[in-house]
């Protein structure tokens, strides 16, 4: 489990100790992006991070095809794709019950997206262009510091 705990102390309410569980550095995490240059610069990124288990998928067709065969701690994806955007394989995991993770990547910064993204039920959101930074941020913001 990853997060952060407040730990029960013999200290006063105001001192409480928060524990940290490291984030695990070998989750399972799925990469979707129909441009194989951004598929690889994320890898690259997420490598740079200290991530080693990083798969790909080429649209939200093929990913859920490999979501069906094995379970992924984060979902990183585009989101214009064809013929299955990332928006559209966000949904169907939702519909599924499914709730991993996952953080969208799109060049367009459009309030609309974000908050059709978030009713969607995405749990990051990222706009190109980015870094090893930003991406270590988004992935913090689900499963805490590391």
């Amino acid at each position: 489990m990853v997060g952060t705990f407040k730990g029960a102390t013999n200290r006063p309410a105001t001192e409480d100790l928060f524990f940290t569980v490291p984030i695990d550095m070998n989750m399972q995490i799925l990469v979707i992006d129909d441009f194989q240059t951004m598929t690889a610069l994320v890898r690259n990124l997420l490598r740079s991070i200290g991530f080693t288990n990083i798969d790909e998928a080429r649209d939200g067709s093929s990913a859920l095809e490999k979501i069906a065969e094995k379970n992924f701690d984060l979902i990183i994806s585009d989101w214009n794709m064809k013929p299955m955007a990332g928006i559209d394989l966000l949904r169907t995991l939702r519909t599924r019950g499914n709730p991993v993770p996952f953080i969208m990547i799109t060049a367009e910064n459009l309030t609309e997206n974000v908050l059709e993204a978030k009713a969607a039920g995405v749990t990051g959101y990222i706009t190109k262009p980015f870094n090893a930074h930003t991406l270590k941020a988004r992935i913090a913001a689900v499963f805490g510091e590391f």
